[in-house]
């Protein structure tokens, strides 16, 4: 089992399947991700607006497909998952030095 973002980038190119370019692994990346997402945004809205039940597993399950396809997606820009942890930390960071205000996120500075 994988315990940190190396080791599961390893296990989840471990079944990815075989393209031809570096522009089929953007295109995997960006449609898989995409749909992924929206299956666990849809999986949400009918729990919130059909009642259906809350389903953990379900939600876990296609969070881990969301992050299987961000994985692939990172590898199609030469990085990492750990490497965009990192440059995303260092943005939130700069964006709200003092922690999350919604002051800020309305009026934001520029803050790149």
């Amino acid at each position: 089992m994988p315990n940190n973002f190396t080791d599961y980038e390893r296990e989840a190119m471990r079944t990815a399947p075989p393209t031809r370019s570096d522009t089929d692994d953007l295109i995997l990346g960006a449609l898989g991700l995409a749909g992924e997402a929206g299956e666990y945004a849809d999986h949400v809205k009918k729990q919130l607006y059909h009642n259906h039940h809350k389903d953990r597993e379900k939600a876990l399950d296609e969070l881990g497909d969301c992050l299987w396809y961000l994985t692939h997606a990172a590898r199609s820009w030469q990085s990492s998952l750990g490497d965009i942890a990192y440059r995303n930390s260092i943005k939130l960071r700069r964006r709200y030095p003092e922690g999350f205000q919604f002051e800020k996120s309305i009026n934001r500075e520029e803050w790149r």
